[in-house]
């Protein structure tokens, strides 16, 4: 009893909390399975080893803050002929991300950007990348009160923590001219240094409409573009060929 109190202490004191759960379990089995102490040991530090990495996935997937859960797995690509399974299951390994390289979603509203997008965001995760989720005018609101309150350095460094930012819908609303500056400067200052994913429903010509100066959009779309993966959905509206099939399979 007195051993068990000690183990008790001494895994809460190292902050061990499975192996405070599971060692009279694995010993029983052990015992059972006539084990060597050092298959023991082993069997209790992997168990420790893998909760504490289920519980980083599992802080890291709420400190993404997606708006909702959407994985790779469920997006049915023969709605989307023009897009490559394989080459998502590739760029979700996070090579692009090592790389410093970008991922643009060119498309029409509805065609599964957002989908695919937290889809990538979810299995960056799962392989250990710190990933961000945030709509393009939620970002600009959040620079504006960072330049308001002159914390924008500090807030470009916190930012900076994340491997992969998403950055949704960008140029659904247009912004003002200091939250457009803002903008191009929150992209230039993490050139070449982290990732963004980027998904809009303007063609790069039209994306003078956001940023207003001309210039500006040209300087953003070289550093934005550079070593970049750009992906096009065309087409109908992913979500209304989903309905139509649900419709059809008699699910609705």
């Amino acid at each position: 009893m007195t051993t068990e109190i000690l183990l008790d202490h001494i895994t809460k004191q190292l902050r061990m909390p499975t192996i405070a759960k599971q060692y009279r379990s694995l010993a029983r089995e052990a015992e059972e399975r006539n084990l060597r102490y050092e298959e023991y040991l082993l069997a209790l530090l992997e168990a420790e080893a893998q909760a504490r990495e289920e519980n980083q996935r599992q802080r890291r997937l709420k400190q993404a803050a997606f708006p909702i859960h959407k994985t790779l797995d469920t997006y049915d690509f023969t709605f989307m002929p023009s897009l490559n399974r394989n080459r998502f299951l590739t760029l979700a390994k996070g090579e692009f991300a090592e790389r410093k390289e970008n991922i643009i979603f060119l498309g029409n509203s509805g065609t599964g950007k957002t989908h695919l997008a937290i889809g990538l965001g979810i299995a960056m995760i799962q392989n250990g990348y710190k990933t961000k989720f945030i709509t393009a005018s939620e970002l600009v609101e959040e620079l504006l009160i960072a330049k308001e309150e002159h914390k924008l350095g500090a807030f470009e460094k916190k930012w900076l923590k994340y491997d992969v930012i998403i950055v949704d819908e960008l140029g659904y609303i247009p912004f003002s001219k200091t939250g457009a500056e803002l903008l191009f400067q929150f992209f230039s200052n993490r050139y070449e240094r982290a990732s963004v994913i980027i998904t809009t429903n303007l063609e790069f010509v039209e994306w003078t409409n956001i940023f207003g100066d001309e210039k500006m959009t040209a300087a953003l779309l070289d550093r934005l573009t550079h070593r970049s993966h750009i992906l096009l959905l065309n087409g109908e509206s992913y979500r209304f060929r989903q309905s139509m099939k649900q419709r059809e399979n008699g699910e609705w």
